[in-house]
């Protein structure tokens, strides 16, 4: 037992010595893609925004007209409700309401609709990037990509470079 102890002593020693020797360095290479930026300018974000404009248009054309014609509805109702009988001042209220609730109704399905809409057009453009940003991290060998940092460095932003080759890419349908 005597010659055990010490030898257990300096096992123990030596696990000591070994956690306080410096690890081995391994070096990352890390990169960043600002998502925002790139689905503010990248030419596939600003063609969705363009199909979208264009299809949501003429009901946007038409919500500004209902808009105006409830506007001119209510300020005759105000400017006349002196020389209008009763009754007549109660019906014009009251279409008002109806058309008013249904202008309400329209617009609140067409900003529901834009919003699918939009939503759906920028997760293809989100799906078509994080293919070239895999393309990117396998050809230039990186170990980790962020899209989402509190702090970053712009020498590990790679931004512009899956900007460029979304633009050079046909879009994925």
């Amino acid at each position: 037992m005597k010659h055990l102890f010490p030898a257990a002593l300096l096992a123990i020693a030596s696990l000591g010595a070994a956690a306080q020797a410096p690890a081995p360095q391994v070096m990352m290479k890390i990169g960043y893609v600002n998502t925002e930026r790139i689905l503010r300018d990248a030419a596939p974000a600003m063609a969705a925004q363009r199909k979208i404009e264009a299809e949501f248009q003429k009901r946007d054309q038409e919500l500004a007209r209902l808009a105006d014609q409830l506007k001119k509805m209510q300020d005759d109702i105000e400017k006349n409700a002196v020389t209008m009988s009763e009754s007549q001042r109660r019906n014009r209220e009251r279409e008002f309401g109806e058309q008013n609730r249904d202008f309400q109704r329209k617009q609140r399905e067409f900003r529901e609709d834009l919003n699918q809409r939009r939503n759906e057009e920028l997760a293809r453009v989100v799906e078509q990037a994080n293919r070239v940003i895999n393309q990117i991290a396998e050809q230039e060998k990186f170990d980790l990509i962020l899209q989402d940092a509190v702090y970053r460095s712009p020498r590990i932003d790679i931004t512009d470079k899956v900007i460029k080759a979304l633009e050079s890419k046909p879009p994925a349908k």
